[in-house]
């Protein structure tokens, strides 16, 4: 490949994808990343360049303790911090609540976020996954879930609203009905890390729901929705025992002090925020149409800030994400290592218009490659755009 990329060391090692300073270091060039699941327009370049200005002292002195800084962010959100529980990454949040909530088993749809099943099967934890149907267009039937749950009699169930990697979401009283059916249960978590892209539903949160029952906890990315996977910034909302039982867990001083400046920044930029969301549900509706003009590419409907894609004509993921990454240092995030998944498929970041030109143009360079190798001519399929309903 050329940049000397070893695709084979950085990529077959791991269920999930190489870090972006692991590819910068083998030279691949300057990326234009569709693998991170980033929000490309927040924070904007006035607020780096104010944080580039407090750069020295946020990195020389010690933040503030976790609970001063949860304090400011229920500010923000008009939550009680009785009910918040912050941590280092959301990834923190699940490595406790499986030690400290899962003690037998847990259900999960896959394909999903890889921890969801990975830490649990670390720690001996029986997993019962639920297979979302490519058939029904990876849809969750949430009265099918349920039934799963019951005749496996699992303890815990997860959803992850919307779901990583395929942007599916279920309406807001779909997750409710849920809780309620299943109120017996040890724990029940809703996973909205990407829920701030939702535009169907106007307060698709379930979180105020969570922070009175007894047995849901609602986990949230702070990295993902401000595009600032660097600080590892996650908060879960639960009824005041559980986020309290889970503060004393987590370690006082778990927050950097960059986490710290950018949530005191918050308030003061919620306007910039609201306006990055509707950019980038602009975007994802314009790179769906682009992608969807592609032959012989399935492009599922989504909700979150990333698009779902099925590669057909007997392409395979592994050789399109190499071919995008040493011919047009574009990354992407191919899906073969997912439970559930194959290599046909791929989760695309939704970015602005010009990365997306770039994007397919590798795609077109990649089939029409292909094209020429072939000794004998085939068909082409349609383009599918697919636009079920949430």
């Amino acid at each position: 490949m050329r940049h000397g990329v070893d695709s084979a060391g950085l990529f077959q090692q791991t269920a999930h994808s190489p870090s972006y300073f692991e590819l910068a270091r083998t030279g691949a060039g300057e990326l234009v990343d569709f693998c991170i699941p980033c929000n490309p327009y927040f924070p904007t370049p006035e607020m780096f360049d104010e944080l580039s200005k407090n750069l020295e002292s946020v990195l020389k002195f010690y933040p503030s303790d976790s609970g001063k800084i949860a304090d400011q962010l229920s500010k923000v959100l008009g939550l009680n911090p009785a009910t918040l529980a912050m941590s280092n990454g959301s990834t923190e949040l699940i490595t406790w609540m499986d030690h400290l909530w899962i003690h037998d088993s847990v259900a999960i749809p896959i394909p999903t976020f890889g921890r969801w099943t990975d830490q649990p099967m670390e720690s001996n934890k029986r997993v019962d996954m639920f297979l979302l149907q490519e058939s029904n267009n990876f849809e969750l039937d949430i009265d099918e879930y349920i039934k799963f749950i019951r005749t496996r009699g699992s303890r815990v169930a997860v959803i992850c609203n919307p779901n990583n990697p395929d942007g599916g979401y279920l309406p807001r009283r779909e997750i409710v009905r849920f809780m309620d059916e299943l109120a017996d249960l040890d724990l029940i978590v809703i996973d909205e890390s990407f829920i701030d892209f939702v535009e169907v539903e106007r307060n698709p949160s379930v979180a105020a729901e969570a922070s009175i029952r007894p047995n849901v906890v609602v986990l949230k990315s702070l990295g993902k929705n401000f595009g600032l996977h660097g600080i590892r910034f996650g908060y879960l909302v639960a009824n005041p025992g559980l986020a309290g039982k889970m503060r004393k867990t987590l370690p006082k001083w778990n927050l950097n002090s960059l986490a710290e400046t950018v949530v005191f920044m918050l308030a003061e930029h919620e306007a910039e925020y609201a306006e990055s969301l509707r950019l980038l549900s602009r975007d994802r509706y314009r790179m769906g149409m682009e992608l969807s003009r592609i032959p012989d590419l399935t492009v599922y409907s989504s909700q979150a800030n990333f698009l779902f894609v099925k590669l057909g004509g007997g392409m395979d993921g592994r050789d399109l994400r190499d071919h995008l990454l040493s011919r047009h240092q574009v990354f992407i995030r191919e899906c073969g290592n997912k439970l559930g998944m194959t290599s046909k498929f791929a989760r695309l970041v939704v970015r602005p218009e010009q990365d997306v030109d770039r994007l397919v143009e590798g795609i077109r360079d990649f089939t029409n490659a292909r094209w020429t190798d072939r000794s004998s001519p085939s068909h082409s399929s349609e383009p599918s755009l697919l636009m079920h309903s949430a």
